[in-house]
Parts: structure tokens; sequence; C-alpha cells
């Protein structure tokens, strides 16, 4: 397990799909998501380029499960990790910047990331500000790549790189508490 001050990571199981599924399904998620089929779910559990964790909160002594994360590209030669979902339930806790400050040490410390990449829908204005303020900088916007019941929708592509995390926690931006 791979924990803060607030929230741990701990791999999936298999038992633990039907609550990812929830609440990938759940409405307050699925505007900002593309959800998955189980069965992705299922190989992403398994297949060791992918790491695939149920979020937990912590609070005195005790935890429960408020979201799930996955990392796509965890042996990657070229040493580029994506964060390919993230979805906590709980929302308005904070837990969603506690879990990236975690997933950038991660992959930065545990996974030897040199760029650590997303990319966010363009209407999910809560999730960019939440990257940009967490250090990650654009790279460019893919254009009408996601189809939607609405039409089509962009996404905005951001990364860090290993020498921009490095210098934000030497500089205490990178603090465990979040």
């Amino acid at each position: 397990m791979i924990g803060n001050a607030r929230i741990r990571l701990r791999p999936t199981l298999i038992d633990d799909l039907d609550f990812v599924v929830g609440i990938e399904q759940d409405e307050a998620n699925r505007p900002w998501i593309t959800p998955w089929e189980r069965t992705q779910h299922e190989a992403a559990v398994r297949f060791p380029d992918f790491r695939h964790f149920v979020v937990e909160a912590t609070d005195a002594g005790r935890s429960e499960p408020v979201g799930f994360v996955i990392l796509i590209g965890c042996r990657n030669p070229n040493r580029s990790i994506e964060l390919k979902r993230l979805v906590i339930q709980s929302k308005g806790r904070g837990l969603g910047r506690a879990c990236v400050r975690l997933l950038k040490r991660v992959a930065f410390e545990d996974l030897g990331a040199h760029r650590f990449w997303l990319d966010v829908r363009l209407h999910n204005t809560r999730a960019q500000a939440l990257y940009d303020s967490e250090g990650f900088v654009e790279e460019g916007l893919l254009r009408e790549c996601v189809k939607t019941d609405e039409g089509w929708e962009s996404l905005r592509v951001m990364s860090m790189l290993q020498a921009e995390y490095h210098a934000r926690s030497a500089a205490g931006q990178e603090n465990a508490a979040a």
C-alpha cells in the first residue's frame, strides 16, 4: 500500500470491480470520463504495464474506499506514464488533490517516470484547475477526438517532467499532507 496523511492507494482486486464500475457509471462522474467495460478493468488489474488502484480515505485509523486510479505505461521504455483515469466519488474534501500529489510521487519516485501525463475534457474546468495548480503544463489540444451523445469533445493534454517535479519538491510544493 502507498499512502499519505489523507489517502492510500491499494491494488485493485477483482472483487473491487463492482465498486469501480459502479462509481464510474454514476451520473456524477460520467460527464467527465469515458467509462470502460468491466472486462477492460479486469485486464488493467492483470496487465503488468498498468497500475489499477482503489483510493481509500484514511481517518482515525480506519479507511473507506472513495475512488480509483489507473496508470498506464508503467513499463514504458521511454519512462512516460499516463494518468488514464482518476475518479473520486467523495467530492469537495480535497481528496483529489491529495491523490494527485500521491500519484506524482508514485510516478516519479517509485516508477522512475521521466514524464507523467494526462488528458482532460475541455469542459472539465475543475480538474483542469487542479492539474494547473499541481504543476502540470499544457502540451496541446486533441481536437474533437471523443464522441459523446452531444457531439464531439476535445481533450487538453497536460504533463509534468521529472525535473519539474523535483523542483516543486525542493520548493516544498509536493508535501504529503496535501
